[in-house]
């Protein structure tokens, strides 16, 4: 990783890091499709890739206009587009159309996504990896609200163990020091690398997915359910950065 733009939280990545970020895509992806149908071989599965920029009126009201790099509308009939500070709206967008269109798709259903996000970070220096372009991988796990499986619980400390795997430094589980609006609970997975204990994943019940789920029973009857969303959202960079650290002191 390098800093050569002379700009805080921007950032070059090289070949070997490029090749690693990779690595772990396709293991954590690996380890929670098998964690998930371990739980409940029910789990449907699917990756999906979409824009980095998105409509602003998608993305969550916590972000304001300081937050995130906003386009400037040249006209006032051009859609108001931002670039996009976390990949979940459009990960919901697209399971909803699984839902609402005859794909065979149905609760539960997990969509993840790899790739870039961008916020307005403060200005501090790249050890704190507090990035303005960073990537991110977020599972958007939906199921109905009347199961009786606590899947945030379970997933705690497998995800811990699944980072841990990968990067030699000591783990643990703590509760966030945030819990967004849209979250029942929120839980982040940190690592030490002797510059400070830093988040790399976290893990969230979220009760904003737009729609509920319908489902037939067994007489024809049409039933409601209220859908809840495990979201596991892993910051691929800080991953990088922790485990470069712990390969140098190897």
């Amino acid at each position: 990783m390098l800093s050569i733009l002379n700009v805080n939280s921007l950032v070059h990545w090289e070949e070997r890091e490029i090749l690693r970020r990779e690595e772990l895509i396709r293991h954590f992806s690996q380890e929670i499709r098998a964690f998930l149908r371990a739980v409940n071989p029910a789990w449907d599965m699917r990756r999906v890739e979409a824009p980095t920029l998105i409509p602003r009126h998608l993305i969550s009201d916590a972000y304001g206009n300081a937050d995130v790099f906003v386009q400037q509308q040249l006209a006032a009939t051009e859609t108001e587009l931002v670039l996009r500070p976390e990949t979940t709206p459009s990960t919901y967008a697209y399971m909803t159309h699984l839902l609402d269109t005859h794909t065979g798709a149905r609760l539960p259903l997990c969509v993840w996504q790899a790739g870039r996000s961008y916020r307005r970070e403060q200005e501090q220096t790249t050890a704190h990896m507090r990035l303005k372009e960073f990537w991110q991988m977020e599972f958007q796990a939906a199921f109905t609200a009347d199961t009786g499986m606590d899947y945030h619980a379970a997933c705690l400390e497998p995800a811990r163990k699944m980072i841990a795997s990968v990067i030699n430094l000591p783990t643990r589980i703590v509760a966030s020091d945030r819990l967004p609006s849209y979250s029942q609970v929120t839980m982040d997975v940190e690592v030490d690398n002797g510059f400070k204990w830093m988040e790399v994943c976290s893990i969230s019940r979220r009760t904003d997915f737009p729609q509920k789920f319908v489902s037939r029973a067994k007489g024809g009857a049409l039933r409601e359910h209220d859908v809840l969303v495990l979201e596991i959202a892993i910051g691929l960079d800080r991953c990088l950065h922790n485990w470069a650290i712990a390969a140098e002191r190897a």
